[in-house]
């Protein structure tokens, strides 16, 4: 039987989904899930509304969104990936909601189980050049 560890899987399902459903919002509102090179070309401003109470802010090559349920934090990977993550904002995500990641409020027990799952390579890099990760295939098995 392989190692799995459930809690892990779930954030990082939920940060997926979040950042998932954050990215449909842009779309509806801009027209693309990337949002990016509107803001480098000016058309849209640095932060700004997407819908009613849902804000976003851009940075380098990412953006923080908050949504009603929590804030989530992602870059934009290669080609415009958004299934892209690493500890740092599965930690933010967990800071978002201690009541369901607890044991995640703490980075280094975190650090230790997402470098478990790379270890046995449930993890893997988005690209070599990137410090995002990705789900090897897709899904954990």
């Amino acid at each position: 039987m392989s190692y799995r560890n459930e809690l892990l899987e779930q954030l990082i399902i939920d940060f997926l989904s979040k950042v998932d459903k954050a990215t449909e919002l842009f779309e509806k509102k801009f027209g693309t899930r990337s949002i990016l090179r509107l803001w480098r070309t000016k058309k849209i401003e640095r932060c700004g509304t997407v819908m009613d109470n849902i804000t976003y802010e851009l940075h380098g090559v990412g953006c923080v969104v908050h949504l009603p349920e929590a804030s989530i934090d992602f870059d934009y990977g290669p080609d415009g990936r958004i299934d892209g993550f690493d500890v740092w904002r599965l930690y933010l995500l967990a800071c978002e909601l201690p009541h369901q990641y607890e044991k995640y409020t703490g980075q280094q027990i975190l650090k230790s189980d997402f470098e478990k799952y790379i270890e046995i390579g449930k993890l893997e890099k988005i690209s070599p050049l990137d410090g995002l990760y990705v789900i090897k295939g897709n899904r954990f098995t």
